[in-house]
């Protein structure tokens, strides 16, 4: 896997410490890696769609709990420890891979049945709230991919000699907070939107397409070698 083998020994680059211009630039690549669609926009999507503006809040806020928690792990070095642990890292990537498949057949399911009001009732009696919440930190922090993003990114930043832990955490950090503030620019539109998206047929199409996304998540991540 070229990511592992990027990650099994930082490159000795001589930047500065991280200033403002050297933070602009970072900036511009983790904006692009954010707008890219992946397995925590269609989480969020799902439960946006199935829990209304509060369901996406929890997935979204989940999603940024799993973030901030591999940034850090990437910041103070166990990220390297975890991708250098083969049995390790593919647990992770096996587990993740099988987390996304099985969130995409709940949406299948959903767009199969289209019964939407029992469904979500029966939700709001199981404690609808902290299931969101635990579906967007277990899809993040279960995806290996995000890890060896940090792992990959970060030291193109950071001088081992003259940054500090704090600069790495503050790299870090920032991918989860632009990350969680576009899920929730996302999310604001489909509550704006939510009157259409109620239909029963959109509804069902949504969820089609949802699920069939995230399966294909689930399944590129479980065949990258």
């Amino acid at each position: 896997m070229t990511e592992i083998r990027e990650t099994r020994a930082f490159p000795s680059i001589s930047v500065a410490p991280v200033t403002w211009s050297v933070y602009g630039s970072y900036l511009v690549i983790v904006v692009l890696i954010v707008l890219a669609p992946g397995p925590d926009t269609m989480v969020m999507l799902k439960n946006a769609l199935s829990g209304g503006f509060r369901g996406g809040l929890l997935a979204s806020l989940g999603i940024f709990t799993g973030n901030a928690v591999q940034g850090s792990a990437a910041a103070l070095g166990l990220g390297v420890l975890i991708a250098r642990s083969q049995p390790v890292f593919l647990a992770l990537k096996w587990a993740g891979a099988a987390y996304l498949v099985f969130l995409g057949f709940q949406a299948l399911r959903g767009a199969w049945r289209g019964n939407y009001d029992v469904v979500e009732q029966a939700q709001r009696r199981k404690g609808g709230g902290f299931r969101r919440f635990r579906e967007g930190f277990l899809s993040n922090i279960t995806n290996p991919k995000v890890l060896v993003l940090y792992l990959s990114v970060l030291p193109q930043f950071l001088d081992p000699v003259r940054t500090t832990t704090w600069d790495a955490l503050a790299l870090a950090y920032t991918v989860a907070v632009l990350g969680v503030v576009w899920l929730l620019v996302l999310l604001a539109f489909v509550h704006r939107v939510r009157a259409w998206l109620a239909r029963r047929r959109v509804r069902r199409t949504l969820d089609g397409v949802t699920g069939t996304a995230l399966l294909g998540f689930g399944a590129a991540l479980a065949l990258e070698s």
